[in-house]
């Protein structure tokens, strides 16, 4: 994953509450997959898989933060389970048919997930962070955002 957007999403992630996290844990594991289907058209083996292992790791976090309290638990887990077997069939037969269908399924579900998200008001899983403005300023070719210190120190209080 380029560095630019490990920095989008890390930014996202301080920002996100608890539905809107869960969009951004699918945007990355789409992000990981793009990275899949690229090496695998540039026929570079390694970086095919080492996308393929990035975006597995990423759905046994989604996988490990189901509570089964709630009933749809279980289908996700199942469908979660469906997705992770595709990828691997995809790593060990080297071809993008699994690829495919977990982004089937994937996307459905991140789907339903950004509706809720949207209901979701919430604040913010993070605190003492930076607060991000975008679009305050233009740059030449770009949108720039800027970074407002709520207070002079940020981390852990003692």
């Amino acid at each position: 994953m380029e560095k630019e957007k490990i920095q989008e999403f890390t930014r996202r992630i301080s920002q996100d509450n608890r539905s809107s996290l869960v969009v951004t844990m699918y945007d990355i594991l789409f992000a990981y997959l793009a990275d899949a289907e690229a090496a695998f058209s540039a026929e570079d083996g390694e970086d095919f898989k080492n996308a393929l292992r990035h975006a597995d790791r990423v759905l046994v976090q989604l996988q490990d933060s189901l509570n089964f309290k709630y009933n749809p638990a279980d289908t996700l887990y199942a469908l979660y389970v469906y997705c992770r077997e595709e990828l691997a069939l995809s790593m060990a037969k080297h071809e993008l048919t699994g690829v495919g269908h977990a982004k089937t399924v994937l996307g459905g579900l991140r789907e339903g997930f950004s509706k809720a998200a949207e209901k979701d008001t919430s604040e913010p899983l993070m605190h003492n962070t930076q607060q991000v403005y975008a679009g305050m300023t233009y740059g030449k070719n770009n949108l720039n955002e800027n970074f407002q210190e709520s207070e002079a120190s940020r981390g852990f209080f003692v």
